[in-house]
């Protein structure tokens, strides 16, 4: 078996795909936009080849290096790079060599277009944000009347929470319009008063779940980002209304043999015209794995290895590890800008025993993951509850 992997150094701990895949006699073949001395001693050893190009986005050079990986090991059986940024470089590739296992161009909207993602929803049964895709400032402007202030608003076709605004007045509107770039198109949705829980999983080639978990964001990536907020999030084994929810909304996409991220939201009071409080709210699709260090969570929640998982349900097209819930995982990220009570050596003495990770997070991941952060079990709810509060009480 042959395996295309995309920008296999980045995230830096994604060579774990990789390295699964080649230690079960795969060849696996990557390709990306940094030099071989660049990748790392645990990425270079978890390739069978490697070619770098100048960039990614030059379609050209990308499309001879696949020919010549293709002329020299053979046909491709799967392209992927667990990264949004990708999925449509993904997609060429398969569309452009022929190799089915996968979305393929034509399929991509749907999975990277926010708008058409609520359709989706829509056909699985799930609610979603009310919408609209202004044409003008007066369109905008009246949708905030229909459904109220404050508005969301950020690029239809968009990675992670960029570009993505809580608009909270009429003059705040006008504003955003005047100075939101022309070559963008954004959505503008309600704002939904709740928290988002995610549905992440490994499908099988008939699109059934292997494995699944879920990440709850009691703290919107919108607001780590754009307010500078704290940082927490931890995984949870899927509650059955969300697995429910997750599962209609996989059977309306092209999910073979892919590693998925839904994004919900739960209402955390009632909302007029969308549901009641508690209930699941469809918001964005991922056909990738969650970012940052979830999966890495999840091995820990679980006493499992997503990594495993995923490269077996190409192999195997079966899940072999255990898929059980075990532990509570928290990833809990300090950001820079704020001063806290407690020093590192401090929460090292006081947590010292459940701290599984401690990581400095690369800068261009750390407006989601905090600037320090780390990984903490807990045996129980009080105790996980304590450790976010000792960890990012804030120096008076």
């Amino acid at each position: 078996m042959n395996v295309l992997f995309i920008s296999p150094h980045f995230p830096r701990h994604f060579y774990q795909f990789c390295e699964r895949l080649k230690s079960r006699g795969v060849t696996v073949l990557g390709i990306g936009d940094c030099g071989w001395d660049g990748l790392g001693d645990n990425c270079r050893n978890a390739l069978s080849d490697y070619r770098s190009v100048g960039s990614l986005m030059d379609y050209d050079a990308v499309y001879r290096v696949v020919a010549g990986f293709i002329c020299q090991y053979g046909r491709i059986d799967y392209v992927n790079s667990q990264n949004e940024y990708w999925l449509e470089l993904e997609a060429r590739i398969r569309t452009d060599f022929n190799i089915p296992t996968g979305p393929h161009s034509d399929e991509m909207a749907t999975m990277n277009r926010k708008s058409l993602m609520k359709a989706r929803y829509e056909k699985a049964g799930v609610p979603a944000a009310r919408w609209l895709l202004p044409a003008s400032l007066e369109d905008a402007k009246a949708f905030a009347s229909r459904v109220g202030y404050p508005v969301i608003v950020k690029p239809d076709k968009g990675v992670g929470a960029a570009s993505t605004y809580k608009i909270h007045n009429e003059s705040e509107l006008v504003e955003f319009w005047a100075s939101k770039p022309e070559s963008v198109e954004f959505i503008e949705e309600e704002c939904v008063p709740g928290h988002v829980e995610t549905f992440d999983g490994i499908t099988n080639s008939q699109g059934e779940v292997l494995f699944a978990a879920s990440q709850c964001l009691p703290v919107s990536l919108m607001d780590a980002v754009n307010k500078d907020a704290d940082v927490v999030s931890y995984c949870q084994d899927p509650p059955e209304d969300l697995r429910r929810a997750g599962v209609a909304t996989l059977k309306q996409y092209p999910a073979r043999n892919l590693f998925f991220h839904f994004e919900f939201f739960r209402l955390d009071e009632d909302k007029p015209g969308l549901g009641k409080k508690g209930d699941i709210i469809g918001l964005e699709v991922n056909m990738r794995a969650p970012g940052g260090r979830i999966p890495d969570k999840m091995n820990f929640a679980f006493d499992t290895d997503v990594y495993t998982i995923w490269a077996d349900s190409l192999i195997y097209d079966k899940c072999f590890m255990n898929s059980t819930f075990k532990h509570y995982i928290t990833h809990i990220g300090r950001k820079n800008t704020i001063s806290y009570d407690l020093s590192l050596d401090e929460i090292r003495d006081r947590w010292g025993g459940c701290i599984i990770e401690e990581m400095d997070v690369d800068p261009a991941l750390a407006g989601e993951m905090g600037n320090h952060a780390y990984l903490m079990r807990a045996d129980s709810l009080d105790e996980r509850e304590q450790q976010v509060r000792d960890v990012l009480k804030r120096r008076c």
